[in-house]
């Protein structure tokens, strides 16, 4: 079945066809779309699951880890303060080894507050224990959903997943989805096996809830490691299967128009269909450039990732986020994982856009790639840069001047 409908509408898709036993709540702007759905399908019988609404993004996501954990399938969702307002146990729940599916909807952070979208969110919690997913289209959303519990469940992880899609300009932009039938699904996603879980009866304890000393607890932080290390290879498995049943084909790493180019932007998130349109039109001027995208944020696929850049001359990075006294997140990932696998030849230019829902205009595209020849011809890596304008930073001084009484 074809259906036009937002991203959030397809994160619920997801949900619904996942077959989830539980739904912890909160209500947060721009994700409040999804509870709403999931709620209007359970108050119709549509989707057999139990939904409580919750006092705080903490109890909820509390209420995720530990129904999880008694081996029932969960799913929650969230956005910018209300993820950091969870934080405590969006750090505890990954050491309890219970899967289960969060939605963020990415929206930038305070202060000043937004309610547009950028990745900070997102990435605060990118060292969690959660694995990450970053979807760039409604059809990505709910396929994504459905590969997180794949990958979460599977006996080699059991680790909570975080899906993300980007607030409002994926939230709720329609765009036509393809809704795979329930059987089919099920035959993807069978019940979960909750089987070894801890707070089951008679299930063994493998689980580093409660241990004394750094010796315990080294082990069980190392254990929650090689989990999202095996993630990398149980994904590609889960990838595959999806691929031979729905004819959609998802990687950890997606590549797009780049056999024979020397030049690549890397971005991830909606905004990276901006990136593929500014592609095509710079192949249309002879340009050869292309577009890597990582999909699987957490573990980070840094094999597949050298693999798409080795043959680059010149990558730009374009971060939605800020890490103040730093710079962009992904540009310093991407940086050390091309030096730690002995790859020097591309330089490797980092770009800072998009915070607070800025649009990232085609005419900036264009500015980076020439930013990047031009570095490659010189033969350094320049320094990051934040994509703003004149024209913007005389707007913005002209609105601090009107705050503090002064003239523009």
């Amino acid at each position: 079945m074809r259906k036009l409908m937002t991203g959030n509408e397809a994160a619920a898709w997801g949900v619904r066809l996942a077959e989830v036993d539980y739904v912890p709540t909160f209500p947060i702007t721009p994700q409040t779309e999804i509870i709403e759905k999931l709620s209007q399908w359970f108050g119709t019988g549509e989707l057999d699951c139990r939904l409580v609404m919750l006092e705080s993004e903490h109890s909820m996501l509390t209420a995720a880890g530990t129904a999880a954990a008694t081996g029932v399938r969960v799913f929650t969702a969230t956005s910018s303060q209300g993820l950091l307002y969870a934080m405590e146990m969006l750090y505890t729940t990954p050491g309890w080894r219970a899967p289960f599916v969060l939605v963020n909807v990415s929206r930038g952070l305070a202060s000043p507050i937004t309610l547009e979208p950028d990745h900070n969110d997102v990435l605060a919690a990118r060292d969690s224990g959660f694995l990450q997913l970053h979807a760039a289209t409604c059809q990505e959303v709910l396929d994504l959903v459905l590969l997180a519990f794949r990958l979460g469940e599977d006996p080699a992880v059991r680790l909570p997943v975080i899906v993300n899609l980007d607030g409002f300009y994926l939230s709720f932009t329609r765009e036509p989805v393809e809704i795979p039938a329930s059987e089919d699904v099920r035959g993807f996603l069978p019940p979960f096996d909750g089987q070894g879980l801890h707070f089951r009866p008679g299930a063994p304890s493998a689980q580093g809830v409660a241990v004394l000393g750094g010796v315990p607890y080294s082990y069980f932080r190392y254990e929650a490691h090689l989990a999202a290390q095996a993630a990398l290879t149980a994904f590609q498995q889960a990838a595959e299967d999806f691929d031979r049943r729905f004819k959609r084909r998802h990687s950890a790493v997606e590549t797009y128009r780049c056999d024979d180019a020397e030049l690549a932007f890397v971005m991830m998130g909606a905004f990276a269909t901006k990136a593929k349109a500014a592609v095509d039109r710079l192949r249309d001027e002879g340009w050869r450039i292309g577009l890597v995208r990582p999909v699987l944020l957490r573990p980070f696929p840094e094999q597949a990732l050298v693999e798409a850049l080795r043959p680059m001359r010149g990558v730009a990075v374009i971060d939605q986020n800020l890490a103040p006294g730093r710079g962009g997140v992904l540009h310093g990932e991407v940086l050390a994982t091309l030096y730690q696998a002995g790859v020097h030849t591309p330089i490797v230019a980092g770009f800072v856009g998009g915070l607070g829902g800025r649009d990232i205009v085609p005419e900036e595209f264009l500015a980076m790639a020439r930013s990047v020849r031009a570095a490659v011809n010189a033969g350094a890596n320049p320094p990051p840069r934040l994509l703003y304008t004149a024209e913007e930073l005389q707007q913005t001084q002209g609105l601090q001047a009107v705050a503090l009484g002064n003239e523009v």
